[in-house]
């Protein structure tokens, strides 16, 4: 009588049944990555409410008005209730989303549950790249549970990690999350050294102040920005280490809504510093002035990055992380010259990396295996 392990040898991974399967599957799972995607960046859980809603009429969607990829189609892109229009990306979510599962189930025939550790890898990524692109954020839930997801393959699993017993797999688990984190760490680092001021000179004096979160959507999701001549820079771009300043030279500043004579005010991270003395930016209820040239701490890339870049080695191994951060730095490329941005504009990294770590699943051991054949010593 077969045993258990020799019943799963026979089955048929590629029966059609099971590859729509996996197609409708990606699809359900994608209209729930759009509640992530929605919620998760704006401190919402993802559970409550369990139903999802407009968020313009604020009307439940009932089941039978949530099918995934039908129901945008059928109802033109708007809501049924108030009319508005649904954005698109809330379909191209649960496409890509029933692409990639369908992807990875077709491309691993002989391995079911290397398909379905890549299924759910290639869900979380799809959070990240969205988020990202959007809100030019990696919300952190994100890149930890997939990094649980690697400690779980690695046990598990193994053989996308090429390891030796699950204790190896830990290892090399482990090992890869450490250089993956450490690895774009010190790139940060060394940005912040190269590229970590910016220097804006006006011919006249422009506006500048501090505002709050207001109840709109886009402002509830930073905790303070900083307004210069029209443009918005959010408090966690700008104060990354405890020694980053902005540094406001002028002469017209109003702090509390009193004019203050000063050439130069000083603003770190919980405190704002003017002739000399100090005052916490919380107990403040406003703060503006003129400007003539104003010092802006600056990031290279953000530490969501970084944490991403963890995730991935912790999922793919220490071998990948490199040819990752390679492929990312070409796909970047490639988007800054298809978007024609200029220098100095800023670009999500997230996405890349996340096409780094796609691009190694289907060939990076390949390149990695042909790399050090190149090293070998040839016969004699």
């Amino acid at each position: 009588m077969p045993t258990f392990y020799e019943n799963l040898q026979m089955v048929n991974w590629q029966h059609p049944v099971l590859v729509i399967s996996a197609f409708v599957l990606g699809a359900c799972v994608g209209s729930f990555l759009n509640v992530a995607i929605y919620r998760l960046p704006r401190g919402l859980s993802v559970n409550t409410p369990k139903r999802s809603y407009c968020p313009v009429c604020n009307k439940d969607i009932p089941w039978y008005r949530n099918m995934p990829l039908f129901t945008w189609l059928a109802q033109g892109g708007k809501c049924a209730e108030c009319q508005c229009r649904i954005p698109f990306r809330y379909f191209a979510v649960e496409l890509v989303t029933a692409l990639l599962f369908l992807l990875m189930w077709t491309q691993f025939p002989t391995s079911p549950g290397l398909a379905l550790f890549y299924m759910l890898m290639m869900a979380l990524l799809v959070v990240v790249v969205f988020v990202d692109a959007e809100l030019m954020l990696i919300p952190l839930q994100v890149t930890w549970l997939g990094t649980a997801l690697g400690v779980v393959g690695a046990v598990l699993i193994q053989y996308h990690l090429r390891a030796e017993g699950w204790v190896d797999g830990l290892v090399k688990c482990g090992i890869g999350f450490v250089a993956g984190f450490g690895g774009l760490w010190l790139v940060v680092l060394l940005g912040k050294l190269a590229f970590g001021k910016k220097n804006m000179e006006f011919t006249k004096s422009v506006d500048w102040c501090l505002r709050e979160p207001t109840d709109d959507e886009e402002d509830d999701l930073q905790e303070l920005c900083f307004i210069i001549d029209g443009e918005s820079y959010g408090w966690s771009d700008l104060f990354y280490r405890d020694s980053d300043q902005l540094i406001i030279e002028g002469g017209s500043f109003l702090v509390d809504g009193k004019k203050v004579k000063a050439e130069t005010l000083v603003i770190r991270g919980t405190t704002v510093e003017v002739n000399g003395k100090s005052t916490g930016i919380e107990d403040l209820k406003s703060l503006s002035g003129k400007a003539r040239k104003v010092v802006i701490p600056r990031e290279a890339m953000g530490m969501g990055d970084v944490y991403l870049m963890g995730m991935l080695g912790a999922c793919l191994g220490w071998q990948s992380v490199l040819f990752t951060i390679f492929a990312a730095c070409l796909f970047s490329i490639f988007l800054a010259l298809l978007g024609r941005m200029g220098f100095g504009q800023r670009l999500p990294f997230g996405p890349s990396l996340a096409f780094g770590g796609f691009a190694w699943i289907f060939f990076g051991w390949q390149v990695w295996d042909w790399y050090f054949s190149l090293m070998a010593p040839a016969p004699i």
